[in-house]
């Protein structure tokens, strides 16, 4: 069946940002978790992240989505980011993601340490996001992000860097 694409709501710079939380998940080695993209065909990584729903704490829908993108949960909460941080998705992707009704995110970012052993780690989920997972040293994971979220993960790691090795 032929599924018409549906138009954006609003004219991309009228549209609001996605309310969103971002997992900064480290590992005891002072590691963080990125995932590459399924459905990207560039070599992009990123942290896991998702929306939150309607009546959600920012820390209950990082535990939703943590398990719904790696397939476990198995941390506990370090910090929470004190700001909403905020990104611009590309005009061409943004069309595309949510219906066109979002020109970018504002995410609460939290910062975990992952009480799990590697093996609780799965990321063929019921909707997976990633095709591979590793653990990254922070600063790595900057520079293999997509070039529109580089500032929000410069700025996570500025505010976690008590909590890195």
């Amino acid at each position: 069946m032929n599924q018409t694409p549906s138009l954006p709501t609003a004219p991309y710079e009228q549209r609001p940002y996605r309310p969103c939380v971002g997992i900064f998940l480290l590992n005891n080695d002072g590691l963080v978790f990125a995932g590459r993209r399924i459905d990207s065909r560039a070599e992009a990584w990123q942290m896991p992240q998702g929306g939150i729903d309607a009546g959600e704490s920012p820390l209950q829908a990082c535990m939703r989505e943590m398990r719904e993108e790696i397939g476990t949960n198995t941390a506990e909460l370090v910090s929470q980011h004190d700001d909403w941080l905020y990104y611009d998705i590309p005009l061409p992707l943004a069309d595309r993601l949510w219906q066109g009704r979002y020109k970018g995110q504002k995410q609460k970012w939290m910062a975990l340490r992952f009480t799990g052993d590697d093996s609780d780690i799965n990321i063929a989920t019921e909707e997976p996001e990633f095709c591979e997972w590793k653990w990254l040293s922070p600063h790595d994971l900057v520079d293999l992000a997509v070039p529109f979220k580089r500032d929000v993960y410069q700025n996570v790691l500025a505010a976690f860097a008590p909590y890195l090795k």
